[in-house]
């Protein structure tokens, strides 16, 4: 059965570490399985897998989604008070889900790895969804 987290942001673009959530959700459980798919349900949201060692990643990512996809350019999805076309393009290129395989039932990530959830149109209270594979 998928284990619903909430994650609340604070800005407007921002990666936040739900590594230890998503931990917490399949090793708490003792959950068996060879994966952890995570999901998020949005279409301006999104979830990575990189280095969560030094902050700073996190910053960058979001300054570089920033840039690459600008707010200023001429976008056909305005709707009013939801000026958000570029949200969706980020999140688009982000991705909604990660697969997570699991060792002896904890998540198999590397040293640095950690697992980010993408905000693009915040801040918001959102969704995360974590289900254990057979």
């Amino acid at each position: 059965m998928p284990r619903k987290l909430t994650v609340t942001t604070e800005r407007r673009t921002q990666l936040v570490d739900i590594t230890q959530q998503v931990r917490d959700a399949v090793e708490g459980d003792g959950a068996e399985g060879s994966a952890v798919l995570v999901y998020v349900p949005h279409t301006t949201a999104g979830v990575t897998i990189n280095e969560h060692a030094d902050p700073a990643v996190a910053r960058d990512f979001e300054a570089a989604l920033e840039r690459m996809v600008g707010d200023e350019w001429g976008w056909q999805h305005v709707e009013e008070g939801e000026e958000n076309a570029p949200s969706h393009i980020r999140a688009a290129l982000m991705g909604p889900q990660v697969l997570v395989p699991l060792d002896g039932g904890r998540l198999a990530l590397g040293t640095w790895q950690g697992i980010f959830f993408c905000e693009l149109d915040g801040p918001r209270e959102r969704s995360v969804h974590v289900s254990v594979l057979r």
